[in-house]
């Protein structure tokens, strides 16, 4: 036995020594050394391993098997609330812990709620279910820290017109002034700008009627995100019965259904702009999605034979596939005479779009204050935009315009082209992959093997890469491309983002119905990863099923302006060969570290499949060149955008 003891404390000393002279052999740069110490260290880490695998806790099943809590009298008034969000539909709850009692309530009303690493990729996630279903998500943060750290992803939901539901606990209205508890926080000042509505509720009794006025700003004209906080004696309030709160009305009663109509003048003069131009174009923005007007669209644009081209914050509206589409023909815009844009919300400014100077507008929305702001409008169409496209289609005579949609579709094959003369060039890169490999591979794989080419809902963030991953990528039904980036143009929140159409996809919500159990697709850079990427442990505790695509340059994508200052130049600089892929493994995600454009595709069929049958999220990391930007040493470099249309970014 004495033998023994001192066989492992000589081993023990052993293995340390052997820690210590990998340090020493990394940090002087032995190569040798260190990758036979890196060997060692990765039969250890096997070995661990397999005694330790990673593992989803028994609770998450003993959870699912609980059937949702009655709600029902005596409540709290969380309860009370979580109620109101029962009965609105609201279809996600995204959080991290805290505001307890308002998130169990919800959880417990049977709203699917969905927890992960870090506020703000949890507010983005439920931005991001708004975008893929046009339906309302709830997101959640605790008083103070929790709270601000969502204050980006409020930012882009506002940005972006998502019907956002921010919920958030505020310590109690008696430690008002004291600096009492996390932080003394008056929220409301904070989000001003941010939202459409807000409303810190300091009297319990009103906890169902704030409910209400939340949810005729959520429901109704144009979506915002609305912010509600709770003060601990408004959430933990008891209410025996309906009778000691106020204003407890069904939502029939404090909010309507009804549409704003189209003033028939209005119809009538768009008519005669209309039918008299001769290369007329409509932009469909989010409204259309919103408000569910896409069949509305696709009639009114078949019948006056009107070319479509998308903007907003979701793609999808018209089909990619149809001869009207100008997505994909950038080069035919400048020619448009008149332009019908509906629900258009965030309006460009002059010369932000493509369209040429003498151009003609006509737009249509709910809000009859903001008809003319930005761009000046010729005539202004004050209705939702689902009734107002009705009427249009209804009162417009089937005209012909085969010689303008003969030119938008000589656009297509022209941009088509430049495409793929982009891919060839990239391809001749052999050392690393360049973003136009990754842009026509995944498109390939999505709309041209053996998927039906509207299955897959895809995320499109990243910045560069974006560039190049967009002018590929097409929607051929609603909700399925989402534009992360729209207009606020949020450094990464992808991961987020594919969280929240994971659900959307998981539980066939709104625009996703018919497409549960699909993966999603998603794009970030190296940049984003870092301040999303921890959700990929989120997605693989759900088993939500997403391909992560990581464009892996080795830096921000300011690089490119500033690769000429020698000490400024660190500053946009990272790691070269950063192993994300590890980092998904680690976090319970399938990896693949991709180095040339030839290995790229099989990756992506590995990876898709990993997805598919295991219900878990996979990360192709992919290695790529910071000098990829630079035109003159690898064209075509870093490319440009056009508003709107496929290659849009802020649009």
């Amino acid at each position: 036995m004495k033998t023994r003891k001192r066989t492992t404390k000589q081993a023990a000393r052993a293995g340390t020594e052997s820690r210590r002279a990998f340090m020493r052999q990394a940090v002087l740069g032995g190569a040798g050394a260190t990758a036979a110490a890196l060997g060692t260290g990765r039969a250890a880490l096997a070995a661990e391993d397999d005694a330790r695998p990673i593992a989803i806790p028994k609770e998450f099943a003993e959870a699912a098997k609980v059937p949702a809590a009655p709600l029902e009298f005596p409540m709290i008034g969380a309860q009370v609330f979580a109620r109101a969000c029962k009965e609105e539909g609201v279809a996600a709850l995204f959080c991290c812990p805290g505001n307890y009692l308002v998130v169990h309530a919800m959880a417990a009303a049977g709203i699917p709620t969905y927890s992960g690493r870090h506020e703000g990729s949890l507010c983005h996630a439920a931005d991001a279910f708004c975008r893929t279903t046009g339906e309302i998500a709830a997101t959640s943060g605790t008083e103070g820290p929790g709270f601000t750290d969502m204050i980006c992803g409020i930012a882009a939901a506002n940005a972006a017109r998502s019907p956002m539901l921010v919920l958030a606990s505020n310590t109690t209205i008696r430690g008002d002034d004291t600096e009492r508890g996390i932080q003394d926080c008056y929220q409301q000042p904070t989000t001003e700008g941010l939202r459409k509505y807000g409303k810190r509720l300091i009297t319990p009794e009103r906890t169902w009627e704030y409910a209400g006025y939340a949810f005729r700003q959520l429901r109704t004209g144009v979506p915002k995100p609305v912010h509600l906080d709770f003060p601990a004696e408004v959430a933990g309030a008891r209410f025996a019965d309906a009778s000691e709160l106020e204003y407890y009305y069904d939502k029939t009663q404090y909010r309507t259904e009804a549409k704003p109509y189209p003033e028939p003048r209005a119809i009538d003069a768009a008519v005669r702009l209309l039918r008299a131009a001769a290369r007329p174009i409509i932009v469909s923005s989010n409204g259309v999605f919103y408000h569910r007007a896409w069949d509305a669209l696709r009639r009114l644009a078949e019948k006056a034979h009107i070319p479509v081209v998308e903007s907003g914050a979701m793609k999808g509206q018209f089909p990619a596939d149809h001869e009207l589409s100008a997505d994909a023909a950038p080069g035919a815009l400048a020619s448009a005479d008149v332009v019908l844009l509906v629900g258009q919300y965030c309006m460009p400014t002059v010369g932000e779009f493509a369209f040429g100077p003498d151009a003609r507008y006509i737009r249509i929305d709910p809000a009859a204050e903001d008809i003319g702001r930005n761009l000046p409008i010729e005539i202004g169409i004050v209705a939702d935009e689902m009734v107002a496209l009705e009427a249009l289609a209804e009162a417009m005579p089937s005209q012909r315009r085969d010689a303008w949609v003969a030119e938008v579709a000589a656009a297509r094959r022209e941009f088509e082209a430049e495409n793929e003369e982009f891919y060839r060039t990239g391809l001749g890169y052999t050392d690393a992959v360049h973003p136009a490999v990754i842009g026509k591979e995944v498109a390939d794989f999505l709309y041209h093997g053996n998927l039906p080419r509207e299955r897959t809902t895809v995320v499109q963030g990243g910045y560069g890469v974006a560039r190049y991953t967009r002018r590929y990528l097409r929607a051929f039904r609603p909700g399925q491309v989402i534009n992360g980036a729209y207009q606020y143009g949020a450094i990464g929140p992808d991961v987020g983002y594919a969280l929240g159409a994971a659900v959307a996809v998981r539980h066939g919500v709104g625009a996703q119905a018919g497409y549960e159990g699909h993966p999603v697709v998603a794009i970030t850079g190296d940049g984003g990863f870092g301040y999303s990427g921890m959700e990929l442990e989120t997605l693989s505790k759900y088993r939500l099923p997403v391909v992560l695509i990581v464009y892996n340059n080795n830096a921000w994508g300011t690089w490119t302006g500033q690769r000429n200052s020698p000490t400024g130049l660190p500053v946009h600089l990272f790691q070269e060969n950063v192993r994300y892929d590890k980092v998904g493994e680690a976090l319970g995600a399938h990896g693949e570290y991709v180095t040339r454009p030839q290995d790229f595709r099989p990756a992506l069929d590995r990876a898709y499949e990993v997805a598919l049958s295991e219900s878990r999220p996979a990360v192709l990391n992919v290695q790529a060149k910071k000098e990829f930007w630079v035109r003159s040493q690898y064209p075509p470099g870093f490319l440009g955008k056009v508003e709107p249309g496929i290659m849009s970014y802020n649009h």
